[in-house]
C-alpha cells in the first residue's frame, strides 16, 4: 500500500523526501508544487543550520526542543516545547530574502513552514502565551485547532499555519471540504501540507482526498508518524485517529489569491454541524 501511496505524489512517508538534514523536504523543487513549503529539521545538541529564505516567508516552529535562531542581525529566541502534545509553541517568522542561523544547544526538531511571497515583512516572535486555541467540532468530531499563524491572527504576506490535536477515535478535517476555487467571499484557492505525528511510535490513522473535478487529487493514506499529505486540490476530510491514541498535524497553506484568507466550501451531503 506504501508504494501505491507514493506513487500518486501526494503521500509522502517519513524519510523519504529528506535530504541533508531534513526529515522532510516539501517545497518548490517537487513538481507541481508552486506555493508551500514544509521542511522538518532535525538538529543533534549543539549542532546549527543555515537557512536562505529565498523568495518564501517562513515560520520556525519547535516540534520538540528549544533553538535560537539568528537573521538580520536580530536574535530570536524561542523556548519551544517538550514536544507537539505539550501544547501550543512560541515561533519566529522570517522574511524573504534573508539568511537564518538556527542552533540548539540541546538538540530538536523544527518545523519550516513557508509560503511564496511578495512583500518583504519584519522579523518577529509570536508567543505561545497569545496563541489562540479553539476547541472545534463535537462528539466523535471534536478536535483542538492552535491558529497560530492563521489569517488575521498572526500578520504574513502569504503564509497560513494551524496546528490541530484530535483525540483518540475522532474524526478531523470532517465534514469534507476544498478550497480550489477562487469564489470571492467564498472559497480561496490554497496549496495545502498536512504533517503528522502521533503520541505512541506504531499509532496509525488515515486520510481521504476526493477528487473535486475529473482527474483532481483521489488519496486514502494510511498515515504515521513523520508522514505528509499534499493537497493541492480536492475534497479533503476526514483525518481519522486510531481509538486509543491522540493525532496531531501541522498545516501549512498559500496560494495565488489577491487577499490572504482561508475560505472553504464543504462537500454536499456531509453535515455541517460538525464543523
Amino acid at each position: 500500500m506504501t508504494d501505491e501511496f507514493a506513487r500518486s505524489g501526494l503521500y509522502v512517508a517519513a524519510g523519504s523526501a529528506a535530504p541533508g538534514p531534513y526529515a522532510v523536504d516539501i517545497g518548490p523543487s517537487r513538481e507541481g508544487w508552486r506555493h508551500t513549503a514544509l521542511r522538518v529539521l532535525e538538529l543533534r545538541a549543539g549542532g546549527s543550520h543555515h537557512l536562505a529564505t529565498g523568495e518564501y516567508e517562513w515560520i520556525v516552529l519547535p516540534l520538540a526542543g528549544r533553538c535560537s535562531v539568528l537573521v538580520d542581525g536580530e536574535i530570536v529566541e524561542l523556548v519551544g516545547r517538550e514536544g507537539v502534545f505539550a501544547g501550543p509553541s512560541d515561533f519566529g517568522y522570517l522574511p524573504r530574502d534573508a539568511h537564518a542561523q538556527i542552533a540548539s544547544g540541546a538538540g530538536g526538531r523544527f518545523a519550516l513552514a513557508g509560503a511564496r511571497c511578495g512583500r518583504r515583512l519584519q522579523v518577529r516572535r509570536g508567543r505561545a502565551t497569545e496563541v489562540p486555541v479553539e476547541r472545534r467540532g463535537s462528539g466523535n468530531t471534536a478536535r483542538e485547532v492552535r491558529n497560530f499563524a492563521a489569517a488575521g491572527v498572526f500578520e504574513c504576506d502569504r503564509l497560513i499555519a494551524v496546528e490541530v490535536v484530535t483525540p483518540g477515535g475522532n474524526w478531523s478535517s470532517y465534514p469534507p471540504h476544498k478550497h480550489d476555487e477562487y469564489l470571492p467571499g467564498r472559497e480561496s484557492v490554497l496549496e495545502e501540507i498536512y504533517h503528522y505525528e502521533f503520541d505512541h511510535p506504531s499509532a496509525v490513522g488515515y486520510q481521504r482526498i476526493s477528487p473535486s473535478r475529473e482527474g483532481g487529487a483521489d488519496l486514502l493514506a494510511e498515515v504515521r508518524s513523520g508522514d505528509t499529505v499534499l493537497v493541492p486540490d480536492g475534497w479533503h476530510g476526514p483525518s481519522i485517529a486510531p481509538p486509543d491514541h491522540t493525532m496531531y498535524y501541522l498545516n501549512v497553506m498559500a496560494g495565488p489569491g489577491p487577499e490572504r484568507e482561508w475560505n472553504i466550501r464543504f462537500q454536499p451531503g456531509h453535515g455541517e454541524g460538525y464543523v
